[in-house]
């Protein structure tokens, strides 16, 4: 669908940014030379009067997205967890996006529903509620089970909005690619890269098959958490365009007045917030990607329900250790070990020299040590040890940058909560736990394990490995040159060694 179609659609985005007063911070944002500034002033301003006017008392760039749309207020969302390409300012503007529209009617609902789900409403439903929330992709319905008798959340997609996303899809490509064409210092930013990104997301979130996916393995995964509660999916009920889950009374975590009255300790609910997502990050490399006040609840019984898991983040095993090496390195303020850990990981070239990076780090860790433990902030540590490896080198890492937005906005949720909690108090214990269960003796063994497990699938076809590399060595091609008989033999010797050292080690534990 890309092509000078959207054209008329860009001219209308760019006429709302010049009406709302979002281009100039739009363009600072992005360190616009001064002739782009001076171009887009001349081409803006006659089409100012095409822009849409947006709510005057909302912030020019979130009143400029809201004014244009779903796709424009979701584009805004996905943007605040990328500091890294729109600056923090500007990040944390698009944080705080209002991501509220109108409702559309429940009988749209209703009929959505009926041919997602095959049967006639009063089948599936005894009751089905006017919308309660309204966001810019779907909205939410409380409704009863009709064979059952129980309560439920059904979230519906908007009509049309899949189309919608698509042209508004189609002309963000077409844009970045105008950019980096007539715009080449903003290659590097990647403006094509982050469209493909979003664009990504939203098909996502376009299928609620796959929103009750993440939902069920985050349940799944978290189902031993001690006093933490995620819905559980009515897959019968849950198709591409209707979501099922199970009803869950509760106080918003953002109404401190409300949990007061309620009788729940708000230091303990702070408290409980930060360790449940380190444990949901480090344990488990799958975590809640959008853990604001809005998507949590607390129960009667004070535990706290989990809401919305359209943002999920992941990190794999590999990542999660090095980054709580790193964590644990600045809690101990070590940063000789921290500078060895980015080294031995890859992370920083090894040209570097890694002296030079810890005293680098050493100027990141001791200011905010040197803080009251009231304004010491884990997201804010992440955010400056960003700046400085890369400076040294270090590529942006996309799941990197969620995880510290996200521990940006759940350490906000504890302030909120308790103004006077220490992060790295409460965030210790999480982190040494997990350093012992993944670093230690134990963690070796079942690395070790896992190893045996995989070659021992590779056993029967051993020697027929070697003897192919034996022939390869002794009938070589003439192009191109080929590896030479280490580089052949390791698959198998490395499987002999490694094979060894496990029996050696189980035999000595025995």
């Amino acid at each position: 669908m890309r092509g000078p179609h959207n054209i008329w659609r860009l001219i209308r985005t760019g006429a709302t940014f010049e009406r709302t007063g979002a281009m100039g911070v739009v363009l600072d944002a992005f360190e616009a030379p001064r002739t782009v500034r001076i171009a887009a002033r001349i081409l803006g301003k006659p089409f100012m009067w095409l822009g849409y006017p947006g709510d005057p008392a909302m912030p020019p760039v979130t009143r400029a997205l809201t004014a244009l749309g779903p796709a424009y207020i979701k584009f805004g969302q996905i943007l605040s967890t990328r500091p890294d390409v729109v600056g923090d300012e500007l990040a944390d503007q698009l944080r705080v996006l209002q991501d509220k529209l109108a409702p559309f009617s429940l009988a749209e609902a209703r009929a959505a529903v009926e041919a997602e789900l095959g049967q006639p409403m009063d089948d599936l439903f005894s009751e089905f509620s006017e919308p309660i929330a309204a966001a810019s992709i779907a909205q939410v319905h409380r409704a009863r089970v009709a064979a059952t008798g129980d309560l439920v959340a059904v979230k519906v997609l908007r009509p049309g909005i899949e189309r919608a996303f698509r042209r508004d899809v189609d002309a963000f490509y077409l844009a970045a690619q105008f950019i980096e064409n007539v715009v080449p210092g903003t290659r590097r930013l990647k403006p094509t890269d982050v469209i493909a990104h979003f664009d990504g997301v939203v098909r996502g979130e376009l299928d609620l098959r796959l929103e009750s996916s993440a939902a069920s393995e985050f349940a799944a995964n978290t189902e031993g958490d001690e006093g933490f509660e995620v819905p559980r999916i009515r897959w019968p009920l849950s198709g591409r365009r209707v979501m099922t889950l199970g009803w869950a009374d509760g106080v918003s975590l953002g109404d401190n007045a409300a949990l007061d009255a309620a009788g729940h300790d708000r230091a303990r609910l702070a408290e409980r917030v930060l360790h449940l997502f380190l444990s949901h990050a480090l344990r488990d490399g799958y975590f809640h990607g959008d853990m604001h006040q809005g998507n949590l609840k607390v129960a009667p019984n004070g535990n706290i329900i989990a809401f919305d898991f359209g943002i999920m983040g992941h990190i794999d095993e590999y990542t999660r250790r090095v980054y709580a090496e790193i964590l644990y390195g600045f809690i101990k303020r070590d940063y000789r070990r921290v500078a060895e850990v980015h080294f031995e990981a890859g992370y920083v070239p090894a040209d570097r020299d890694v002296d030079e990076f810890a005293r680098a780090l050493r100027a990141v860790g001791e200011p905010i040590f040197g803080m009251d433990a009231s304004h010491i902030s884990m997201g804010r540590l992440l955010s400056y040890l960003f700046e400085v490896t890369e400076r040294f080198g270090m590529e942006t890492r996309t799941e990197l940058i969620l995880l510290q937005r996200t521990m940006v906005v759940v350490e906000g949720v504890a302030r909120s909560l308790d103004p006077h909690i220490n992060i790295w108090q409460v965030a210790r214990p999480v982190v040494e736990d997990y350093i012992k269960k993944s670093i230690g003796p134990r963690a070796l063994v079942r690395d070790l394990s896992r190893t045996a497990q995989i070659l021992a699938r590779f056993g029967p076809r051993l020697p027929e490995l070697v003897e192919e590399a034996l022939i390869a060595q002794s009938h070589p091609p003439e192009l191109p040159e080929p590896p030479g008989w280490r580089a052949l033999l390791w698959p198998g010797l490395a499987g002999g060694v490694i094979g060894g050292a496990l029996v050696a080690l189980v035999a000595a534990l025995v």
